[in-house]
């Protein structure tokens, strides 16, 4: 099939008030767990909100309430309190009936500054050609959002080989590529932000995970990549939360954005299996009625 423009891989639909969407939630934007997926919630307030709005994220915070489950159809309602010369400030309130599912704040724009500047490099890993693929724990050929990205592990361990040892510096690294959305766009990354909970696991050695409480996208500079290097640096995990930082790289080695994230977070002695829980998954992969815990 071609390739898929934003709003066509999300499916978000307009409707007659040019601040209104609505996503169907579809099992394609959903994790095994049959609920939305986290990143593609945050993903599709941020193209309402460009196209909404007319400009371009800056960034974009989305806190996670409860799930959206497959079969159900999730209204985003746009608010624009400010919209200066330059920057918009707005927000996206995505809900399911009278249940709301997540809130984004965001600011959108452009300004032109003659001295930009990249201050920190992409880690030292090898090329996706040279990366093995990082298999889905699972047997199961449904269509959810973990078969429509394509994950390499670049810097990492797989499912057979966790010790319970620590890494000393908590990185982890993903190559991922998205076959049906190849243009780089705000709402692309943040799909693949949402990757701390993938991150935790890898760090502690363990099978750990969890789900996503919120997830914040700040876009430096967007240009052309067909995989975009996922770099995890998990922060800590104390308290039965987990907290860590996603860089989103360009083959190029251009900072695309970067993307943080808080996580509940839950230990399972043995590897579940379906449809409990994929310890090792991003985004929201917990079994819970709702991300309150």
């Amino acid at each position: 099939s071609p390739p898929m423009a934003p709003v066509p891989f999300f499916g978000l639909e307009a409707t007659h008030n040019p601040h209104r969407w609505y996503l169907p939630v579809v099992p394609e934007l959903c994790t095994w767990h049959e609920f939305l997926f986290g990143g593609c919630g945050l993903g599709a307030a941020i193209e309402a909100l460009e196209r909404t709005s007319g400009r371009p994220l800056v960034w974009a915070t989305a806190q996670y309430l409860s799930y959206a489950r497959p079969g159900s159809v999730m209204d985003l309602d746009v608010t624009v309190p400010v919209a200066g010369r330059s920057v918009t400030q707005a927000r996206a309130v995505g809900h399911v009936g009278d249940t709301e599912i997540l809130t984004v704040n965001a600011a959108l724009g452009e300004r032109r500054l003659s001295v930009p500047g990249q201050f920190v490099e992409m880690p030292d890993v090898p090329p996706p050609d040279e990366c093995d693929d990082r298999p889905t724990r699972f047997d199961d050929d449904r269509d959810t959002i973990m078969r429509r990205i394509e994950l390499r592990l670049a810097r990492g361990r797989g499912h057979g080989e966790f010790d319970g040892v620590p890494l000393p510096d908590g990185r982890s690294a993903l190559w991922a590529r998205i076959r049906d959305l190849p243009e780089t766009t705000a709402a692309k990354l943040g799909v693949l932000g949402d990757y701390v909970p993938f991150g935790i696991g890898q760090a502690l050695g363990r099978f750990v995970g969890g789900n996503s409480l919120d997830n914040t996208l700040r876009v430096v500079r967007l240009v052309p990549s067909e995989w975009i290097l996922v770099d995890v640096a998990v922060h800590a995990v104390d308290r039965g939360f987990g907290h860590g930082l996603v860089h989103l790289w360009a083959e190029d080695g251009t900072l695309l954005a970067t993307a943080s994230q808080s996580t509940i977070a839950r230990e399972w002695s043995d590897p579940p299996t379906p449809p409990d829980d994929d310890p090792t998954s991003g985004g929201a992969t917990s079994g819970d009625p709702a991300p309150g815990d």
